[in-house]
């Protein structure tokens, strides 16, 4: 399970994620994403109380990141141990901007 609370200010975006980004739940959280990213300068995606992440929910960041290279930014905050050392093992802490 993932909840997602939004925080939309102007050309900016929060997501505050708790729970899992699996399989079924990441496509719960690209609706989210794809559903303001037109609209943002800059997308954070706050990780304080995400527990797993799967290829899928990297695959969505990375979606994420490809679609706003040209306009504005994302990043990924607040990740506890178990994400980053997943981060970390495909070398995506440094391509995702993780903070």
């Amino acid at each position: 399970m993932l909840s997602i609370n939004k925080i939309i200010k102007d050309e900016s975006a929060v997501f505050k994620l708790e729970g899992r980004i699996d399989t079924i739940t990441s496509r719960d959280l690209a609706k989210e994403i794809n559903s303001v990213l037109d609209s943002l300068s800059s997308l954070l995606l706050d990780f304080d109380k995400v527990e797993y992440i799967s290829s899928a929910g990297i695959r969505v960041l990375m979606t994420a990141k490809k679609s706003m290279s040209n306009r504005g930014e994302v990043k990924i905050t607040n990740v506890n141990g178990n994400v980053k050392d997943i981060f970390d093992a495909t070398g995506l802490s440094v391509v995702l901007g993780i903070e």
